[in-house]
């Protein structure tokens, strides 16, 4: 996930599925596409293609630093940019294919590439000339459905613990061994902190708003929240299991009070408990360290999940923090497979993107940039390598299914549900497994 997403992420869940609905109708009479004349140069030679992706401004400026070496070396290539916020991003995405309009290279969230996907309007990138040597095969098959593959992962990122040891030393508690603490640990230390703090600081965010701690918490069970035949794999104890202890560590004071948790997950990365030094831990993304540091004033830590050794399996999973996708429709896939493997495998593109698309996927250009990173990148890229090594990711996640884009926006109205007293752990699973079947069509 891109460092500005876990801000907004349940917005665009719903409104890109409704509008999907019109994309369906487009791909099958489409025939145009963005490289038609429209697009194209006037000289007959030199052609365009379009480029999305959502971000900040920050990414906005290295984005043009990345199209311009691009074009630098594909003079026949003019790369058109077509970029704006997560918030917007798949809204404004299903209506340029529902005007045959696609960019004819896009950047892709997991949630979505099945739904865009089974309605032809990606091609398969195995088919084209994009070298993926580099890249490991693990991740690689992030971006695969029914074999071929429709995005190739721009970098990889992992859901963890982000902790700060000053809080711990603060409160007189000591870090963890996260290489075998267990769910039950994690609770009695957040709650300990919290108590030994005066409630000054909290032992951890709450963390079932949105769903990737549940991910981890069903592998580690053996279960997957999607199959790889695209139903829901979750079992409803697992789901129980999981909104309960946010139950349990809000009645502990281990975390916020409904109200409060509700408030700083609506302040996003900048607004979390780690950020504001209110917190102990929090989950998040891998490629969040370096943001909620800086925040933060001082050197946070990355931990793995609890569970891990209690439950036979291992949680964690490589996701991609990105994709890069070309449309079926284009006119000019070869350039646009050109811009897709410059993005992959130039050293220029990694040395200007450095983290902000994940921890680059291309092996090579990963190594070349560590030393280039800041110190909480380097942390989290040692994070990633330390768990790679001890082969934690025991395999990979199935791409989610048409329909999954509606899960974080359902997770965190259930949650809420949930955490101010509405609805039991067991009548939230049971109705979190009703809303998510209907979704994805079940």
């Amino acid at each position: 996930m891109s460092k500005s997403m876990s801000r907004r992420v349940r917005r665009a869940g719903s409104a890109a599925v409704v509008t999907l609905a019109v994309v369906g109708l487009a791909a099958c009479s489409a025939t145009g596409g963005s490289g038609d004349k429209s697009t194209g140069g006037s000289d007959g030679d030199k052609v365009t293609i379009k480029f999305s992706w959502w971000g900040s401004d920050s990414r906005v400026t290295t984005t043009q630093q990345i199209i311009a070496a691009f074009e630098a070396e594909h003079p026949n290539i003019k790369v058109e940019a077509v970029n704006t916020s997560w918030d917007e991003y798949f809204e404004k995405m299903n209506v340029m294919a529902a005007g045959n309009d696609l960019p004819d290279v896009m950047t892709q969230d997991d949630r979505y590439l099945t739904e865009y996907a089974t309605r032809g309007l990606l091609a398969d990138l195995g088919s084209q000339d994009i070298d993926t040597s580099k890249i490991d095969p693990t991740v690689l098959d992030t971006g695969k459905i029914d074999g071929k593959l429709y995005g190739i992962a721009s970098g990889v990122n992992v859901h963890a613990v982000v902790a700060d040891p000053a809080a711990f030393k603060a409160a007189g508690v000591a870090l963890p061994d996260d290489k075998t603490w267990t769910w039950d640990d994690y609770s009695k230390i957040a709650a300990e902190i919290t108590k030994k703090s005066d409630g000054k600081v909290y032992g951890v965010q709450n963390y079932s708003f949105i769903e990737p701690v549940l991910e981890v918490l069903a592998r580690q069970h053996g279960e997957e929240m999607f199959t790889a035949d695209g139903k829901l794999g979750l079992s409803e104890d697992t789901i129980t299991s999981w909104f309960q202890r946010s139950v349990d560590q809000i009645k502990s004071k281990a975390e916020p009070s409904a109200s409060t948790a509700t408030e700083v997950q609506s302040a996003g990365v900048d607004g979390s408990l780690p950020a504001t030094n209110k917190g102990a831990m929090a989950w998040f993304w891998s490629n969040q360290l370096s943001a909620i540091q800086k925040d933060a004033g001082h050197p946070l830590q990355l931990l793995r999940a609890p569970g891990d050794s209690e439950f036979g399996h291992t949680g964690e999973y490589l996701r991609a923090a990105m994709s890069y996708s070309v449309s079926a429709k284009s006119k000019h896939p070869k350039e646009a497979a050109e811009f897709v493997d410059f993005m992959l495998n130039s050293q220029k593109a990694g040395d200007i993107n450095l983290t902000d698309r994940g921890l680059p996927s291309n092996l090579d250009v990963r190594e070349a940039i560590l030393p280039k990173l800041d110190d909480a990148d380097k942390t989290s890229a040692a994070f990633i390598k330390e768990l790679t090594d001890d082969k934690v990711f025991e395999t990979t996640k199935p791409v989610p299914p048409k329909g999954s884009g509606e899960v974080s926006d359902i997770t965190g109205r259930v949650n809420s549900d949930v955490i101010f007293g509405k609805k039991s752990a067991a009548d939230a699973a049971k109705a979190w497994m009703d809303e998510v079947n209907k979704a994805i069509g079940q």
